[in-house]
């Protein structure tokens, strides 16, 4: 009886707010309609409008739709700054970085630098021993996930997103350290791996199987792992021998792919995962494409790009960093210039056009820049557990 009341008390308050909201006498396809026109900045503010728009923003089906209708590629810089604000995020337009600038502070703390993954559609996700967080950089919004439960003292965490089920997940690998370089003959104690899925409401990490124990790279290495068609690849080592590993985040299985060349260096090529070595001083770069991961077919590509020493500086190491939202290639600088401004090349394979990008207005803290991440989308999604 009691729950009897408490429920009709429940839908009379409910229904008296909805009396009081203004905007409850205007359709719901007008609604989406008017959000879908505002700016990224402003939709997460607008939630606080009323219940109704609270759903309407937070929804699956929102979201999906403001990807779709407003988002563009941008540019996004994880900036660490010791003499001043700590580190925090930028992000500036891909196409005109003079344009459209956005900072975020992470934290003033100038003694911990934070890791973070490849941005997936508009998130980010950091980790710090056996604590993750994932972060909207348009809305400033993190969340810190629960603490793995494990006593192993490696952590290394790998983000991606599951197309068909319309969510994201992060995979944890946990190791016992030691000396289990590659080239020793140590071999590893144990080894576990966990996955999150946001938005779950479980709120907790769940075991997941691997038949094939591999020993994940140390994070001096290149590649923080991409995300490609809901599907994570990222190298590790079986056996002392290098090797590119898939975690499939629909049926959550792992595959071991053979490498033609022992290279960790992975990049998305036109939409395929590939590896690839540095540029030469000329602009050239050789790289090797899966064409088809279930016969472990791979394609090599060498590409040249045109007036290369015309748009670099001497002394000047660049990484080729894929394939981006318009089809062009980018390559952008390991280390950059104190005294000049940060800049990336750009490279359109089909009409033979290449040029150089300056973001000049990012000043003199260019220099302190630790990642650069290309294609990032601005989203209105708020992080949930």
């Amino acid at each position: 009886m009691k729950r009897v009341k408490r429920k009709e008390r429940k839908q009379r308050r409910t229904l008296k707010e909805d009396e009081n909201d203004p905007f409850s006498i205007i359709p719901l396809d007008v609604i989406v309609e008017i959000l879908l026109k505002v700016p990224t900045k402003s939709v997460a503010s607008l939630a606080l409008v009323s219940k109704q728009w609270l759903s309407i923003i937070s929804g699956k089906y929102f979201i999906s739709q403001y990807l779709q209708a407003r988002s563009s590629s941008r540019l996004l810089f994880t900036v660490f700054s010791p003499f001043e604000e700590g580190q925090f995020l930028h992000s500036c337009s891909q196409v005109d970085p003079s344009s459209d600038h956005h900072t975020v502070n992470i934290t003033p703390d100038k003694k911990h630098v934070h890791d973070f993954s490849p941005p997936i559609r508009g998130l980010i996700c950091r980790q710090r021993e056996s604590r993750v967080t994932i972060g909207n950089p348009t809305t400033g919004q993190f969340l810190t996930l629960p603490r793995l439960k494990t006593r192993r003292r490696g952590v290394l965490s790998f983000f991606g997103y599951d197309p068909v089920n319309d969510v994201y997940k992060v995979l944890c690998m946990t190791v016992l350290q030691g000396r289990q370089k590659r080239g020793s003959h140590s071999r590893v104690v144990s080894e576990e791996h966990q996955v999150y899925t946001l938005g779950e409401g479980q709120r907790k990490w769940r075991m997941v199987e691997c038949k094939h124990p591999h020993l994940p790279p140390t994070p001096c290495v290149y590649t923080k792992g991409i995300c490609i068609n809901g599907v994570l690849y990222y190298y590790a080592w079986i056996q002392n021998k290098g090797a590119l590993i898939s975690f499939n985040l629909i049926s959550e299985e792992f595959n071991v792919i053979k490498l033609p060349e022992d290279i960790h260096r992975l990049v998305n090529y036109t939409g395929k995962v590939a590896i690839t070595s540095c540029l030469t001083a000329n602009g050239e770069v050789h790289l090797w494409v899966l064409e088809d991961a279930s016969k472990q077919e791979w394609s090599k590509v060498s590409i040249v790009v045109p007036i290369w020493r015309e748009l670099v500086e001497k002394n000047h190491v660049f990484s080729f960093r894929g394939t981006v939202s318009t089809g062009e290639l980018v390559f952008s600088p390991f280390y950059t210039n104190t005294d000049r401004p940060f800049f990336f090349i750009r490279y359109n394979l089909k009409e033979n056009k290449v040029q150089k990008v300056v973001v000049s207005e990012f000043g003199g803290l260019c220099r302190y820049y630790k990642q650069l991440y290309f294609d990032h989308v601005e989203s209105p999604m708020f992080c949930q557990m």
